[in-house]
């Protein structure tokens, strides 16, 4: 099967994903309200973030607890690269000189962000992705609290627990939108590329896949360093849309937040990161409306606060219970198709 017939066949995948994303920034733009425009900019962080993730967990099978850490490196290296010199030499005294008097606008940040993520993922993934199942998933949290460690303690280059601030607010939603879109092309062209294939093949049927050549740990490196890449632009994207960064913003609740997303919408497939990112982030958001109450004349109704994550846990089981393969059920938005004219109509 030619990739190039492959590619005709599912590019309308990506295309209406990225109709959507594009639907959401103009509602934004359409609201004029600053709040939610905040909220859809953290919407297309996490499809950045969930859909990282696919590029590995989805063609792979293989769980990773340890992705999170690659947007820890790239948020910090949006500090280092992005914030003014006389903020780093206050904050970060550590810093080489060089890097010290260096001051670049935040996209360059953000692909530098993602190719120093993508080197730690290739060597991190030269070893881990020698295991499978369930010693790999937990060897890449080793890896993830490895990372949080050090920047957790490394203060004259990180602060150690102490915020970094200084770093570059971007405000406007276009950045972040087209990253996601940047993002889910990404995911598109590595699953449909013959290094995607193989892995699920890989994945699917390990024995004939092995037994056909395919170098398994090879191809689950290819989509480490990929997904990595995709998960440190979306950690230097993150630093500037609060313009603050310490260890723990990227430590455990990102990783299940981002994981449950994922699994909610479907772990096989892209339209299902995606998706599982708009509804889960939808209810969140009403949830946290709830917390704060909404008045209605001169009655205010409000949720106990914490109902906001039992609630979701609950949505996520019965969706889980009904469910298994996540809301796509591995299956992906396509257009549809015409039915073929039958002989004599």
């Amino acid at each position: 099967m030619a990739i190039p017939s492959v590619a005709r066949r599912t590019i309308s995948t990506p295309i209406i994903l990225a109709l959507i994303l594009v639907a959401l920034a103009l509602l934004a733009v359409a609201s004029g309200s600053r709040p939610f425009n905040q909220t859809i900019i953290d919407v297309f962080l996490r499809v950045i973030l969930v859909v990282g993730l696919y590029i590995f967990i989805g063609n792979s099978g293989v769980i990773s607890f340890g992705h999170a850490g690659f947007t820890c490196l790239g948020g910090y290296a949006a500090a280092w690269l992005t914030m003014p010199p006389m903020m780093k030499e206050t904050l970060l005294p550590g810093l080489p000189a060089w890097l010290m008097a260096l001051q670049l606008p935040f996209w360059a940040g953000a692909i530098f962000a993602a190719l120093w993520a993508a080197i730690w993922a290739a060597l991190f993934g030269k070893i881990l992705m020698r295991l499978s199942g369930i010693a790999a998933s937990i060897a890449t949290f080793a890896m993830l609290a490895m990372i949080n460690t050090i920047y957790s303690n490394w203060e004259s280059v990180t602060a150690a627990t102490s915020s970094v601030v200084g770093i570059p607010i971007i405000r406007t939603i276009w950045p972040y939108m087209i990253a996601a879109i940047l993002a889910v092309f990404i995911a598109w062209a590595h699953a449909i590329s013959r290094a995607g294939l193989a892995l699920r093949a890989a994945r699917d049927e390990p024995t004939a896949a092995a037994a056909s050549g395919i170098d398994a740990p090879r191809e689950r490196l290819i989509a480490f360093v990929i997904s990595g890449a995709v998960m440190g632009m979306g950690g230097a994207l993150f630093a500037h849309s609060i313009g603050v960064v310490t260890p723990d913003t990227f430590y455990l609740t990102l990783t299940f937040t981002t994981l449950s997303m994922l699994v909610v919408g479907g772990m096989g497939s892209l339209s299902g990161a995606v998706l599982g990112v708009v509804i889960l982030s939808s209810l969140i958001q009403g949830l946290r409306w709830l917390e704060a109450g909404i008045t209605v004349g001169t009655t205010t109704f409000a949720i106990p606060n914490g109902l906001q994550e039992i609630t979701l846990g609950v949505v996520m089981i019965l969706i889980l219970v009904r469910r298994p393969s996540g809301i796509m059920a591995n299956s992906e938005l396509s257009w549809p198709r015409a039915r073929p004219e039958k002989p004599g109509e």
